[in-house]
């Protein structure tokens, strides 16, 4: 349209003749083109680069792939896809829910137990200051097992069993292996055989507890009931 006024203005201003020959056309409208007012209807270099990234990454999906990529240009790119998310895997880890995404409530080593880590350690205290020691030991054992569950490091599913935990949370924790095992023996001594809790024994579980809740990971298992 632009091109038909501007043969027309030139042709009225022109005289006769009124029809132009190649070259004037050619002339005019390269003069016309030239114009900075036809540079906005011009995509950018980077429009035209997106424009192409997005063509060859739908093309990967529809199978629509550009003459001459074939193939193996889509395997390629499937294969460089996979790498990066196995290596984004093996420094980031993966993705930790959070605690109530990860719903770790319910049963802890066969009874039903709701509260969070940080609750079981505070009534933990609350026993050891009262003397009760073996409803303390208990419940910082069970903190420490909750802990571990809420960081998305070791499981506990129904009918874990402590010594299982604790084998589980040795591999991720292995400078604690021995330890943990202690403070598991400890949990059984007082909650199945009744044998009486200690001021010593409590030490020793909240000392585990304290040890892994500052330590990293070396990486994550499931408990195997």
């Amino acid at each position: 349209m632009a091109l038909t006024r501007l043969f027309g203005a030139r042709l009225a201003d022109a005289g006769p003749p009124l029809t132009p020959d190649g070259d004037d056309a050619r002339r005019w409208a390269e003069e016309e083109l030239a114009k900075s007012a036809y540079d906005i209807a011009e995509p950018s270099p980077f429009d035209i680069a997106a424009r192409a990234v997005r063509d060859f990454i739908v093309s990967l999906f529809t199978g629509d792939v550009p003459e001459g990529l074939g193939r193996t240009m889509v395997i390629i790119a499937a294969i460089v896809v996979a790498v990066l998310i196995v290596v984004a895997i093996l420094v980031w880890g993966l993705p930790r829910r959070s605690v109530r995404s990860r719903g770790v409530v319910g049963e802890l080593f066969g009874d039903v137990e709701d509260r969070s880590a940080a609750q079981l350690r505070t009534d933990a205290a609350s026993k050891a200051a009262a003397g009760d020691w073996d409803a303390a030991i208990v419940l910082r054992f069970r903190a420490l097992a909750r802990g571990v569950a809420e960081r998305g490091i070791v499981d506990t599913p129904p009918g874990a069993t402590v010594h299982a935990f604790a084998r589980a949370a040795g591999r991720p924790f292995p400078a604690s292996a021995e330890e943990l095992e202690s403070a598991a023996a400890a949990f059984d001594d007082v909650r199945y055989l009744r044998r009486p809790g200690t001021a010593d024994l409590y030490a020793r579980v909240a000392a585990v507890d304290d040890a892994l809740a500052a330590a990293r990971p070396v990486q994550r298992q499931a408990v195997a009931a």
